[in-house]
């Protein structure tokens, strides 16, 4: 039986990406969305019968059970397979973003309650599911700019900061079980809707200071959420790997 994989946050952008990189590489895949309806059906219809989208709001966790219980009759299993990757919605614009005087608590707390929470109301759900067959594969999504705030997008990276201490934490509580618990983290991507505003001579600056000499692409990105979802990187668990083309030494 192939491998069910949920992916949060995949009705457009790196997620529609990830769930894509998955289905071609053979993988069954749960589209979630919240607002994104059109475009997650759209990808699920494109995708064929191996996707299929389901609306929840992850902050909710009474959602997030509900979205798990319809998966299950979907695919006649859970997923064993989680890409926490939903994000509320923002724009990476430098010349917009709040300062360190200006940022307010709840702005942070907004990022947070996807970015965490959400998280760990997907991962409870499935820690039973994933325990009872002594396997699953969590992945989380995360940035760079934990390591080097060149922007120092606070709201946004805070909350990847707090989703990496959970990542090391509960790789740590889970091990026992089968479970890996990892992080990806990358650099701006060419191009999402969230880096859609970024001017082009920051992606050529990024490029010029980068040892590849490239803007690190979403399909580039989504192959590194293919292994770490993989037998292959069955002995990593809290770890958090840098994909942006070198730009970030750890």
């Amino acid at each position: 039986m192939n491998e069910l994989v949920l992916v949060s946050g995949s009705g457009r952008g790196l997620g529609a990406s990830i769930a894509k990189t998955f289905v071609n590489n053979g993988y069954m895949v749960a589209i979630n969305y919240f607002r994104s309806k059109e475009k997650a059906e759209e990808l699920a219809k494109e995708l064929g019968d191996n996707a299929y989208a389901f609306c929840a709001d992850v902050r909710d966790v009474e959602q997030v059970k509900a979205m798990i219980n319809e998966i299950k009759t979907k695919f006649n299993q859970s997923p064993s397979i989680l890409v926490n990757n939903a994000m509320t919605e923002y724009v990476f614009n430098g010349d917009e973003r709040k300062f360190a005087d200006e940022i307010s608590w709840n702005e942070i707390m907004q990022h947070l309650d996807v970015t965490l929470k959400g998280s760990l109301n997907l991962i409870q759900t499935l820690i039973p599911s994933m325990k009872k067959n002594s396997h699953g594969r969590i992945i989380n999504i995360g940035t760079n700019l934990v390591q080097n705030p060149v922007v120092p997008y606070h709201d946004y990276t805070i909350a990847k900061a707090a989703l990496l201490g959970l990542t090391r934490t509960f790789a740590k509580d889970l091990g026992s079980m089968g479970i890996t618990v990892n992080m990806i983290s990358g650099g701006l991507l060419k191009i999402t809707d969230a880096s859609s505003a970024t001017p082009d001579f920051v992606f050529d600056a990024i490029a010029e200071m980068t040892p590849l000499q490239k803007v690190t692409t979403t399909e580039d990105f989504s192959d590194v959420v293919l292994f770490f979802a993989s037998s292959q990187s069955r002995s990593i668990t809290g770890q958090n790997l840098t994909v942006d083309g070198g730009l970030t030494f750890n």
